[in-house]
């Protein structure tokens, strides 16, 4: 099937689907440019019907699965220039096109604001400053956050690793215990690896956490808490920074608040980390 062909493949296959299916083809058919955004979770929650289904449905029409059919949908709606930006037109000048990405990014971080919850901050927290080894596990971009995180985690002195391969994250979580910590970052929370590691970490007996844009994903299902952020993020443009930079401020937020309940211990760890690489700057 070509790319261009979507949601006139949906509207062809609408007399042969079931009643459930039809569900999902009108929800697409309605609503094109919210589908280009959802995980199949979601699109399952907007229409009533479980994610079997879902994936069922986009056999049915032609593609292997929702991901393919979502990436169809995207290339036949969304403008070429999108996949460089959402939101920024081909018109647009230097001025405009600075002002719509900070303004994107800032959305971002206070719309994320808004979800974050003290108790659950203060619940994951007191797991990390409790922890005998905090693991971290990020794949693509979100693996740059995790890169990011275990540079600030390790100022506590807390065993901490991070694992943007997907073995190797597997391996950590098989061998982590009660009193770990695993904290899987993943901006869909569909990625299938960063999922499977969390569920085998809360399998061992770990705390699991998840950093996530989508409160209803499988990452999050597999995690005992979440931290919710808010940025827009499709298929067709997976590198977006707003999620990453949402992502930062998460793990900013953590690590913030775990080093001042562990004060000390972070300035004695800062004191000496900064006298081992004072010889490293002119």
């Amino acid at each position: 099937m070509t790319t261009n062909e979507c949601l006139q493949a949906i509207r062809a296959h609408y007399s042969l689907l079931s009643e459930k299916e039809r569900r999902i083809a009108d929800f697409i058919l309605g609503s094109p440019h919210k589908v280009i955004y959802f995980s199949i979770s979601e699109l399952a929650s907007a229409s009533e019907v479980a994610e079997a289904t879902v994936f069922r449905f986009s056999k049915h029409v032609g593609y292997k699965g929702f991901q393919e059919l979502k990436i169809a949908l995207a290339r036949q709606i969304v403008k070429p220039e999108a996949n460089i930006h959402e939101v920024v037109q081909e018109t647009d000048d230097t001025d405009t096109i600075t002002k719509k990405i900070f303004n994107e990014h800032k959305r971002a971080l206070d719309d994320s604001v808004a979800l974050i919850k003290e108790e659950t901050v203060d619940g994951v927290v007191k797991h990390m400053t409790q922890a005998t080894r905090i693991d971290i596990y990020g794949s693509g971009g979100s693996g740059v956050v995790a890169s990011d995180a275990y540079h600030k985690f390790m100022r506590l002195g807390i065993p901490t690793q991070a694992f943007t391969d997907d073995h190797q994250q597997l391996m950590s979580a098989a061998l982590l215990k009660e009193n770990s910590v695993a904290i899987g970052i993943s901006n869909s929370g569909s990625n299938r690896d960063v999922v499977d590691a969390i569920q085998t970490a809360r399998d061992k007996g770990a705390v699991t956490i998840a950093i996530a844009n989508n409160r209803f994903s499988p990452l999050t299902k597999a995690a005992h808490y979440t931290l919710s952020t808010s940025a827009r993020e499709s298929l067709f443009r997976t590198e977006a920074m707003a999620s990453r930079i949402v992502q930062l401020a998460v793990i900013d937020l953590l690590y913030v608040t775990a080093a001042m309940q562990m004060k000390s211990t972070t300035l004695e760890n800062l004191e000496a980390i900064r006298q081992a690489i004072a010889a490293k700057r002119y």
